[in-house]
Formats: C-alpha cells, structure tokens, sequence
C-alpha cells in the first residue's frame, strides 16, 4: 500500500471512529479487510484508486477459493462499498468499483476460465517417461487429446466422463450420451475438432492402449484399465502448459464462459451442461456482463462518449 492509499485508509478509518462512533475492534476489521483488498490490488499493480469492477470480483472469487464462508465474504465487501461510498462523498474518486456487485449469497464463486489459446496449448503432444515405448506414448497423447476435446467441447463433470461408454458415442452423428447427476441422461454435441480427435483416438491410440483387451468405456488407461477420477485430473493438470493450474472442472466452466460471452442463451448452455435448474446457469450470466457493458458502450449511438463541442470564436 503506498502512501497515497495508506492516507486514504486513514482518513476513512478517523472518520468511521469520530462521525460514526465505531468500536474499536469494528474499525480494525474494516482495516483488515481494506489493507486485504489493496494487497490483491498490488499483485494486479493497481492502488485502491485504480481498483476496478472486475478486480473486486476476482478479491471476491479467491476469498471463496480459499475457503472463506459467505457471511465472511459479504462483511468484507460492505467494508469496500462503505470506503468507495466515503471517497465519492469527500470527491476523492468519481467511479465506485463495486457498483452492481450482488451480495455473495447471490451469487456463487466460479474458477477461472481457461482463454483459447491455453487450451490450444493443452492440446499439443506431451512428453513421456522413457519407460513409455514410443507406440503407448503416441497412443496415449491420442487419448489426452480427445479426452480433453470432449471434457471442452461437452462441458462434462469428470465423474461423467470416466464412465462413458462405447456405446455412448455417436461419432457419425456429432453427439454423445451422458449419464449426469441421479442418472439422468443427456445428448450433449461434440463440435468438429472433438469428432476428430476421438476419431484418431479410436483409430489409433485405443487399440494400442487395449493390447487386445476388451472395455465397454470410451476412454482407458496405459494398459487397458479403467481411468480414475483423480487420473483425469493429473491428465488435464499436466497438460496445462502456460504454469496455471487447470482442471476439468476448469474446462466445463471454459465451455460455459465462451458460450455465454458469444452470445449462446442459457437455456442452451443449461441443456449442455446438465443442470436440473437454470438459476444454477445463471451464475455465468455475470461473467459476460463487464464484456456485454463495454459493447454497448463502443457502439449503442447513446452509449459513446461524446465530446464536449469545441466553441468557435466570435
């Protein structure tokens, strides 16, 4: 926190003691949550004047990541709506950042989603141990790819995912059914890019992983077995190439995200990703919001900033 912010804090903490009468301990939790908030701040390399809309929500989203309760959440939020409030009233600054934030008991915390080219990126051959001849490592950067394509491409739970089968696959007709949650089913589509993966993966690399075995699942492990849960979460993480820590639940929540910022409408997004009710959809709707407000601003005719007319002179 520079000195400016450090000032800043102050002056809010004095008056939240003189005007407001606070106690003390009150008055020490609002500064623990501010000097909280200007620490995440620095590691974006803005001060508490800089902070935007998105920046609060990311503070909001890595507070619940680490596991900190709602009640928790919403206290510190408070916290910074009072100090904006304060610095807007005294004409310190002329945007509150947390204008149009819902309460987080409306609203639930996603991971981040991955951008495009990160995904391009998990989706380039893999190096294995040498202890892995070149035919299984072939075959089994085969079944990564597909395996990850599908997990984009469908937006399925990992648990959903180790227990296709076979049979399941529609290859020709672009399409796959999914048994989610309660055993409820679901077509979901693959798109181009995941077809042909698969169709490599069957072609290729899950005769070689199979060695003459047979499997009613889509997708296997090195000699045959059955992929575990936690194997597909190694799968993906190792994967990732660009140092962030990716997931399959990372890559459902990509397929979501990108959808709904390309204009997809949720009931759509709702029928892909399974979920029995559409408010748990609607959770994505903030997402694409910030990018949805800077459209309409760049191009609605009364959403431009308009110049002040230049006055000629008389």
């Amino acid at each position: 926190m520079n000195d400016g912010s450090q000032r800043l804090v102050g002056n809010f903490l004095d008056y939240l003691k003189v005007e407001k009468g606070l106690a003390p301990l009150t008055v020490a939790a609002y500064q623990s949550d501010l000097v909280q908030f200007s620490e995440f701040l620095h590691g974006r390399r803005r001060e508490l004047l800089d902070a935007r809309r998105e920046d609060v929500r990311g503070f909001l989203s890595q507070l619940f990541a680490n596991g900190v309760r709602d009640r928790s959440v919403a206290r510190k939020l408070s916290a910074l709506r009072h100090f904006y409030k304060h610095l807007l009233v005294d004409r310190v600054l002329k945007h509150d950042p947390t204008l149009e934030i819902d309460s987080p008991r409306q609203w639930k915390v996603l991971p981040k989603a991955l951008a495009s080219s990160e995904i391009a990126e998990m989706l380039q051959p893999k190096t294995h141990s040498p202890a892995v001849d070149p035919e299984t490592a072939a075959a089994m950067n085969l079944r990564d790819r597909a395996l990850i394509e599908v997990l984009y491409a469908a937006g399925l739970r990992v648990s959903e995912i180790v227990n296709v089968r076979l049979e399941d696959l529609k290859l020709e007709l672009g399409h796959m059914l999914v048994r989610g949650k309660g055993d409820k089913e679901r077509l979901v589509p693959l798109g181009r890019e995941a077809q042909q993966a698969l169709r490599g993966y069957m072609e290729q690399g899950r005769p070689r992983l199979l060695r003459g075995k047979i499997s009613p699942l889509l997708f296997v492990g090195r000699h045959g077995s059955r992929l575990t849960r936690q194997r597909v979460w190694q799968l993906v993480s190792a994967a990732s190439a660009s140092g962030r820590h990716a997931s399959p639940h990372m890559l459902r929540h990509s397929l979501a995200t990108h959808m709904v910022e390309n204009g997809a409408d949720l009931r759509t997004v709702q029928t892909i990703l399974g979920h029995a009710d559409i408010s748990t959809t609607q959770v994505y709707t903030h997402v694409a919001l910030d990018r949805l407000k800077t459209v309409h601003r760049n191009f609605h005719p009364r959403g431009k900033s308009r110049k002040a007319p230049v006055r000629s002179e008389s």
